[in-house]
């Protein structure tokens, strides 16, 4: 005998079932890799963005982050990044360049007159917005870019001139824009893995290195260096990216999610970045003994500017270059 009451719980709880069985297969979760520690910018930058990602998708798309290099250093993350076997991955303009030239425009030294430059530049659908499109088809996409404030030397003595760095082994991320700048200011470059620095710098495998200055507390570089000079050279974006395959694996609706979010931790980690380089730079000085050295920058803009006439003619970089320095 049909029991309708029986008939529509048997339909129910099917629905159900089925409800349960695509929310299942909608959840995604992404493995997130960055060289930075958990109280680094970045990291709570990423993290805020992985929340709001939660949040807007319901759930369904989940950002696991791994700091301290766990799961590789940057350019292991991006050879992992390529093949599809690591989803996210923060990296920088920088080392980017090896994957990508057109991230060689934000490499040359000097380019940025100062952070509001910067920032123009960035959020320039002709400029900041193609280059993160540019690496379409080559395995991973640009999300957003953080900024990593600007890079100066530190050692353990003062460098107020290109002078200072003759003769001295400076450790740089390994871009050929790094290298060229640094063999053009009269130091030996020595490309190095940022997790092995410290102990470089501690042994005296390297004499100097050059980053910003939350180096100095949160990877401890001040212990082993003691002065940090102001020269400001390069003012280089951290840039997040995603794995094209991991990418695929998101509806478009979750993908207009995570650009969503990536954008708008842009903008959180602008004030961030503000703020907690003002109290590293302040933990610096009084905690670890780190002198700041003012220094005349033009010796240094006028050792480096065959890069930026160079780039000015390069046919890749070159155009970005000049659209660049058009917003001064």
């Amino acid at each position: 005998m049909f029991n309708k009451k029986k008939f529509i719980a048997l339909g129910l709880t099917g629905l159900m079932a089925a409800t349960l069985s695509v929310s299942t297969l909608a959840k995604v979760t992404l493995k997130l890799s960055h060289n930075n520690n958990k109280s680094h910018p970045v990291h709570i930058s990423m993290q805020n963005m992985a929340d709001e990602v939660k949040e807007l998708t319901n759930g369904e798309v989940i950002i696991r982050i791994y700091p301290d290099s766990t799961l590789g250093n940057q350019r292991e993350s991006m050879e992992l990044i390529q093949s599809g076997s690591l989803d996210m991955a923060k990296s920088n303009a920088s080392e980017l360049e090896a994957f990508e030239p057109l991230y060689g425009a934000f490499n040359v030294p000097y380019l940025f007159k100062d952070t509001e430059h910067y920032y123009k530049a960035l959020l320039d659908p002709e400029i900041g917005g193609k280059i993160l499109a540019s690496t379409e088809g080559k395995g991973f996409i640009g999300l957003t870019y953080y900024d990593a404030g600007s890079r100066s030397f530190y050692a353990k003595k003062p460098i107020r001139s290109p002078e200072d760095l003759k003769g001295l082994k400076v450790r740089v991320q390994p871009s050929p824009s790094a290298l060229e700048m640094t063999k053009l200011m009269g130091a030996s470059p020595t490309p190095l893995a940022f997790g092995e620095l410290y102990t470089a710098l501690q042994q005296g495998v390297v004499d100097a290195a050059e980053n910003n200055p939350t180096a100095l507390t949160l990877m401890r570089h001040g212990e082993v260096t003691k002065f940090f000079s102001e020269d400001e050279h390069t003012i280089i974006p951290d840039v997040l990216l995603i794995s094209e395959k991991s990418w695929a694996k998101l509806t478009p609706e979750q993908q207009q999610a995570v650009k969503l979010a990536a954008a708008h931790s842009m903008m959180t980690h602008k004030d961030l970045w503000v703020k907690m380089t003002d109290e590293e730079v302040k933990k610096a000085q009084e905690t670890l003994g780190v002198e700041f050295v003012k220094v005349d920058k033009q010796p240094f803009v006028e050792a480096v500017k065959p890069m930026h006439d160079k780039a000015l003619a390069d046919p890749v970089i070159g155009p970005y270059v000049q659209k660049i320095d058009a917003l001064r």
